[in-house]
């Protein structure tokens, strides 16, 4: 059980709930200001003054004044008539990264929400009751609507939710968990769905799969690197120490330590009559650290924003006020969802090169066309490649921008939308396309690597190599290579290649 603090937690606590399903819940110390804020809430739904959201409608129709008696049913109405999501169910992982995100933004004691609220979700949490949460159907503003409804549909016994491996009805699946539905008070409801915890859990989620991406391309890099017996010296340090920038001067060290020791590399380190390779081989800490540098950048965001207060409006309570703002707008998020776009597709992009390099003879430094001992009668890996082209052509696609959109909603209430959602959902795609284009140039250079036997290649490279070869054998003879480009793909996306060589070799995201 994790135990979190709001306000204060970091990447790695959020990484560890990602990957593990971790249940996660609040410090305790924070129940004072959340139940102060639900008193707040309490004492302005049976006063005179109109307060959004407490006693009012909601979006264009805050302008409705809404009876004390009729507060459970507005907020029940409220979670009903936002149901609107379309599509798959999110991934489960993500869904319960969602449900912490709230958890957390609740905690602030800003929300207004009784301290039920916040044990039912971390019932839910501990108890692995998850809900089906369509993948689609929000703008990121005002806050991440749909999504967050079908979420809390369960939590008063509607919708539909996963628990023990069955997807059941709200109430059934509450239920089989020992937990009870609540009952939604005054601005309950609307603290539930208002806010930007969809788009942040998908951003961390392409966040926490990027990194892995991006440390993998580090040891792949490497492997091409001798594969093609190519160059270190663009490694030296002093190069990446006279630019400055982190990401590459952290690249450049961990590519010098994979490559250690390599007797492929001494091998032609005097007599080689290549003056410089091309910039796939020569470039990589200036691509791929500088990509590492963004992935940090939009890191930094989505840790304040997951940390934050997103709802709508927001109980002060030292000031004594109930105020409606802004802070529902997934903008930063967006931002962040970007950065992380282009971070991918552009990992993908010159990794894809070196894989084309690879299968050139005219480029590769003496390795057989296309990677294989019988050119000609086979094919070797010509159409792996062809399928790491595609899939990084769709990564360029997928990187487009998503924050510079922008529709009206709401009857021009909502005037100015973020779409943080989908910016933040096509990262997890493009981390998968990502990890299948490093699963086929792992394939490739270890094949490149074999070649130069009896030279061998560095002990880390040496560890991945062992490593893939226990799950894919040598290619001699075509075969069909779609199950040994998806295990490839499987060893980045796990971690195993950055394990095999050595997790200590390289950079840390925070």
């Amino acid at each position: 059980m994790l135990t979190w603090t709001p306000g204060a937690v970091t990447l790695d606590a959020l990484a560890t709930l990602y990957w593990t399903e971790t249940p996660a819940r609040l410090d305790p110390a924070c129940r004072p200001a959340v139940e102060r804020a639900a008193a707040a809430v309490a004492a302005a739904a049976s006063g005179a003054e109109a307060v959004y959201g407490v006693n009012t409608g909601f979006g264009k129709l805050a302008s409705v004044r809404i009876p004390p008696d009729r507060t459970a049913q507005l907020q029940r109405n409220l979670i009903r008539s936002h149901c609107c999501g379309v599509g798959p169910a999110i991934p489960r992982r993500v869904a319960r990264l969602m449900m912490a995100l709230k958890l957390l933004s609740l905690g602030r004691g800003a929300s207004g929400v009784r301290w039920e609220i916040v044990a039912l979700i971390e019932g839910m949490l501990a108890q692995g009751v998850t809900p089906a949460i369509p993948a689609q159907g929000s703008v990121g503003a005002s806050g991440d609507l749909a999504p967050l409804s079908h979420m809390a549909a369960v939590m008063i016994g509607e919708g539909e939710a996963e628990v023990g491996g069955r997807v059941l009805p709200g109430a059934e699946a509450l239920a089989e968990a020992g937990l009870a539905p609540v009952t939604l008070g005054a601005k309950e409801g609307l603290a539930l769905i208002n806010g930007t915890q969809f788009s942040t859990a998908f951003a961390l989620a392409g966040l926490f799969e990027g990194w892995r991406c991006a440390a993998a391309a580090l040891a792949t890099g490497a492997l091409s690197t001798d594969a093609i017996m190519g160059s270190d010296a663009p490694l030296q340090p002093e190069i990446h120490a006279l630019r400055g920038h982190r990401g590459q001067i952290e690249a450049a060290a961990t590519m010098r330590a994979l490559l250690a020791g390599s007797a492929i590399r001494e091998s032609h380190r005097e007599g080689d009559a290549r003056v410089q390779d091309p910039y796939c081989i020569r470039c990589q800490p200036q691509v791929t650290g500088a990509a590492m540098d963004l992935l940090r950048q939009a890191a930094a965001t989505l840790e304040t924003e997951a940390n934050a207060a997103t709802d709508n409006p927001l109980v002060l309570t030292e000031a004594g006020l109930i105020v409606s703002g802004g802070n529902f707008h997934a903008e930063p998020v967006a931002f962040a969802a970007d950065m992380l776009a282009l971070a991918l597709a552009e990992i993908g992009a010159i990794a894809q090169r070196r894989v084309a390099l690879m299968v050139d003879p005219t480029l590769s430094f003496d390795l057989p066309p296309f990677l294989t001992p019988d050119p000609g009668l086979c094919s070797g890996y010509m159409i792996a490649e062809v399928t790491s082209a595609a899939l990084m052509s769709e990564n360029k696609h997928l990187a487009n921008p998503c924050s510079t959109d922008s529709t009206p909603t709401s009857a021009n209430q909502e005037d100015h939308v973020s779409m943080a959602a989908h910016g933040a959902r096509r990262l997890m795609p493009m981390a998968e396309n990502l990890a299948a284009i490093l699963g086929v140039e792992l394939l490739c250079a270890a094949q490149g690597v074999e070649h130069r036997a009896p030279l061998a290649t560095s002990a880390p490279l040496a560890r991945i190599l062992a490593r893939l070869r226990a799950e894919v054998p040598t290619l001699t003879d075509d075969r069909a290579l779609a199950p040994d480009m998806a295990r490839a793909a499987d060893l980045v996306r796990t971690g195993a290649v950055v394990e095999a060589a050595g997790a200590d070799l390289f950079p840390r995201l925070a």
